[in-house]
């Protein structure tokens, strides 16, 4: 099998390391050029030591499309409302693209709710699949590029498919909080991600209209087969990296128990190499450095709700891991090339 040449454009960020992290073990993509805007010229090294000895001399470029045409895969790791500037310059250069970023996950109407703005890029939004492989696998077989889902719909949708792919819960009174690492802020300086401002606090931000809602009611939506609604409120934790989501829902039916439904759970995600479903509940430890997702739910008897949990790590399950997986399809690759669904602990 022949070696694909890929391409990182937004390399220096954080999601971008964890790329030229995981490509360097991957057998079959080779990574041929990299961009970052504020470090052009930089060598990748001085950025980030940990990558010294897989790219000693490689240094980050300033974005020009040419730099990446002929490539076989382009990831695109850059904020919202980037990506649809630069993607239109890529498609018909390179064979595939892959949007970590949020300017290919949801429909032109749905964007300009959530986002506040027109899509720059509406004809090409068809051209991407949503992708989150446990559930949309073929989908993203069927299209040429791939937009990864967000790192807080990831492992929250992941913790709420099977409940709504078998009608167990009401598709409304959804009710989602979940914590993140201050990674999950990206490398850029805020004060929110200043050591003195994050450690030992808490706080929730987002409040009603975090723009992740839109994508976990658009996939689990899709699960569902009918329109739902999520209350979601995330919290920034001090912890560098990991997400925990906890979830509640109101059953559809009867006969709940904790039991069946962690069966119903294990059937649904049997095969799945990324999906752990545990008895216990996660930690978002187990997955650092992971592509896995660990999932649990219980029945409350006592409140009649439905509680499921997942846990991932945001910067590789919740990014760049998952858009790997998502790149390994595309190319017809086996799913599991390059990752590894075994954390690390201590």
């Amino acid at each position: 099998m022949s070696t694909y040449r890929a391409g990182i454009v937004g390399a220096s960020g954080y999601a971008g390391a964890e790329l030229l992290r995981l490509l360097a073990a991957h057998t079959d993509v080779d990574v041929a050029h990299v961009t970052g805007a504020s470090s052009a010229g930089a060598t990748v090294a001085s950025l980030y030591p940990s990558l010294a000895a897989a790219y000693p001399q490689r240094s980050f470029a300033a974005f020009e499309p040419g730099d990446l045409a002929g490539l076989d895969i382009v990831f695109v790791a850059l904020p919202h409302g980037e990506s649809q500037q630069l993607v239109p310059d890529l498609v018909g250069k390179v064979d595939h693209v892959v949007d970590l970023g949020a300017d290919f996950r949801l429909p032109a109407a749905a964007y300009e709710q959530w986002y506040g703005a027109r899509h720059s890029a509406p004809e090409l939004l068809d051209e991407f699949a949503f992708g989150l492989p446990e559930l949309f696998r073929d989908d993203v077989r069927a299209h040429a590029h791939v937009a990864a889902p967000g790192c807080y719909p990831t492992a929250t949708v992941l913790a709420l498919a099977p409940l709504l792919a078998g009608g167990l819960v009401e598709p409304t009174g959804i009710v989602v909080n979940a914590v993140s690492g201050v990674s999950g802020r990206g490398r850029g300086l805020s004060a929110p991600s200043l050591f003195s401002e994050a450690d030992g606090n808490v706080n929730a931000y987002g409040l009603l209209d975090h723009r992740h809602t839109a994508e976990m009611e658009l996939a689990l939506g899709r699960v569902a087969g009918s329109d739902l609604q999520v209350l979601f409120t995330p919290h920034l934790v001090p912890m560098t990296r990991g997400i925990l989501a906890t979830c509640y829902a109101r059953p559809a039916v009867d006969g709940l128990s904790s039991t069946s439904l962690l069966a119903h759970y294990r059937d649904f995600y049997a095969g799945e190499p990324f999906v752990v479903v545990l008895d216990e509940p996660p930690a978002t430890k187990a997955t650092f450095a992971s592509n896995a997702a660990h999932v649990t739910v219980r029945f409350d008897a006592r409140t009649g709700t439905v509680l499921a949990l997942g846990a991932i790590d945001n910067l590789v399950k919740g990014a760049s891991g998952q858009a790997i997986q998502g790149a390994n399809l595309v190319l017809g690759l086996p799913e599991t090339a390059g990752l590894s669904n075994v954390g690390i602990l201590p």
